[in-house]
């Protein structure tokens, strides 16, 4: 069990949340959400005991295992793989490491040694019971994707999304009774979420989880954790029950609020009018009396806002959009890419899904002429202009100019209104929009690059993981755009609830090189999937 009192954390003059009190029980799994900015990830920190800085306190059930997932993936890069998996007991990982140099340099003459040993064994006992800690290593890191003939090469060898996947390892590998998630689905693919779901579900413990994938909190949590309006209030239920019942106490709030303002002014207008009239003027008083008493709160705004997002091309497409003619791509270490041929029609909205590393951003970059591939052919219809959402975003929009003048630069010809509206579109106000594109964030670059979108006007979308760092209000809002543009849309994202939004048609590409090409929704095609 972890118990909240009196928490209050501030940065400077600013309140983040103040005077909460929360009581995380057994058994349950808690959603925590929130705009970004909100407090999310501090509070978090401070569940956890990396932030100290805060007013109140929080404690944890002595005795309990705790479990944090690490978010610096840099962390172990000179151990092996399966060693920084075994590190997430550290008891253990001590234990075992200190057993293999005795065995290799003690002296089994010497008492001191063999006692040592000995007490060594029970603590690996009392961890590991079974004495299967390597096959339950090897078991999880298999499930979040590392094969099992990477497992003993040094973490420095992999990518750093597949070291975020052994972070994930390790904390889940223990069997922690407090488990504390921040973004655990970052970096891992549709069947890999699904796995991850089924964990996540037989937690028995307490578990608070930070996550803007819509589908993963209804599939995991039991309640949810709000933070808005300084506040952290608890939900029972998953996200869907809570969008439900928030929208509902908003607005009783607001019909609260609005009787209390109606009577306030009926009761000034009786004072106003009868004061100076002497037979009235007790009733004038009583009522100067009831309006004193009356307690009119203002309804604190939100800390969520949502986007408004609007796709809309500026030139009218033919009859041809995209056709992709068997096209093969090898980047010198075997085929990534084998034979693909794909005709898209005009107005066709596809997902294109499938586990990491089969050439999906490949795929996306020779459509859009980035790479040339190695074989086959990319043929464009006369009339479309494609756009383009990569997934190194953040990488690209590294400009010392302002966001205004980032944007221009893409169409000077547009008027200034057009370009301040397509940044206010994405929350960027008149201030925001005067601060340098190198400095902004993650997020804030993908919605900058939403911002270029908008003002292109391109009749054909190409998006590689435009979802990533975005929260769940923007998320929706791109699912709702991309379902009312017009025009075409080819989406890389493991982001299911988005997938259900907008798409007809799902390719998937597959770990051999072949690949789906379905006709439907996404829904339609995990229900034909499930049937084979």
């Amino acid at each position: 069990m972890v118990q909240v009192t009196n928490l209050t954390k501030r940065f400077g003059s600013r309140i983040l949340f103040e005077n909460i009190n929360l009581k995380l029980d057994p058994h349950k799994r808690y959603g925590l959400i929130g705009a970004n900015g909100a407090g999310k990830t501090t509070f978090l920190k401070i569940l956890s005991g990396e932030d100290t800085e805060y007013e109140g306190e929080v404690s944890i059930e002595p005795g309990l295992k705790v479990g944090v997932l690490g978010q610096n993936q840099y962390a172990f890069e000179n151990y092996t793989i399966a060693d920084a998996v075994l590190y997430g007991n550290k008891r253990l990982y001590d234990a075992v490491k200190e057993k293999e140099k005795l065995y290799e340099t003690g002296d089994f003459e010497d008492d001191a040694v063999n006692d040592r040993l000995a007490e060594l064994e029970v603590i690996s006992v009392e961890e590991d019971p079974t004495y299967e800690y390597d096959v339950n290593i090897t078991k999880v890191l298999e499930n979040v994707g590392i094969p099992q003939e990477l497992h003993h090469e040094l973490m420095s060898t992999l990518p750093s999304g597949e070291k975020f996947k052994v972070l994930l390892a390790q904390v889940l590998f223990p069997k922690p009774d407090v488990l504390f998630l921040d973004e655990p689905t970052n970096n891992l693919d549709i069947n890999t979420i699904g796995w991850l779901e089924n964990e996540l579900q037989r937690h028995e413990g307490t578990m608070v989880v930070i996550s803007h994938d819509r589908h993963f909190l209804n599939a995991v949590v039991t309640n949810i954790l709000d933070v808005d309006y300084q506040k952290i209030r608890e939900f029972t239920g998953n996200y869907d029950d809570w969008y439900i019942a928030a929208n509902v106490m908003a607005k009783q709030a607001e019909m609260e609020r609005d009787k209390k303002l109606k009577e306030k002014e009926q009761l000034e207008a009786f004072v106003r009018r009868f004061s100076a009239n002497a037979s009235k003027a007790k009733q004038a008083t009583s009522r100067q009396k009831q309006l004193e008493k009356l307690n009119i709160e203002d309804i604190k705004p939100s800390s969520r806002r949502d986007p408004s997002i609007v796709f809309k091309a500026k030139r009218q497409m033919g009859d041809e959009a995209l056709d992709i003619i068997d096209v093969s791509h090898d980047y010198g270490e075997g085929p990534v890419l084998k034979n693909i041929s794909l005709h898209i029609e005009p107005g066709e909205k596809i997902a294109l899904i499938g586990p990491n590393g089969v050439g999906k951003t490949t795929l996306c970059r020779i459509i859009m002429e980035e790479i040339k591939p190695s074989s086959g052919t990319v043929k464009w219809g006369a009339t479309i202009e494609p756009g383009y959402f990569p997934q190194d975003t953040t990488d690209r929009i590294q400009s010392d100019d302002t966001l205004y003048d980032w944007l221009r630069a893409y169409d000077p010809k547009a008027d200034i209104s057009e370009i301040r509206n397509c940044l206010g579109r994405m929350l960027f106000n008149g201030e925001q929009q005067e601060k340098a594109a190198t400095n902004i964030s993650g997020g804030e670059k993908h919605r900058m690059m939403l911002s270029k979108l908008m003002l292109e006007g391109a009749n054909f979308l190409v998006m590689d993981e435009p979802t990533n760092h975005l929260d769940l209000e923007a998320i929706v809002a791109l699912g709702e755009a991309l379902y009312n543009f017009k025009g075409n849309v080819i989406c890389v994202s493991h982001d299911r609830e988005l997938l259900d939004a907008f798409a007809d048609r799902i390719i998937e590409l597959k770990p051999d090189g072949s690949y789906v090409d379905f006709k439907g929704s996404y829904e339609e095609y995990v229900e034909a999937c499930s049937n084979v």
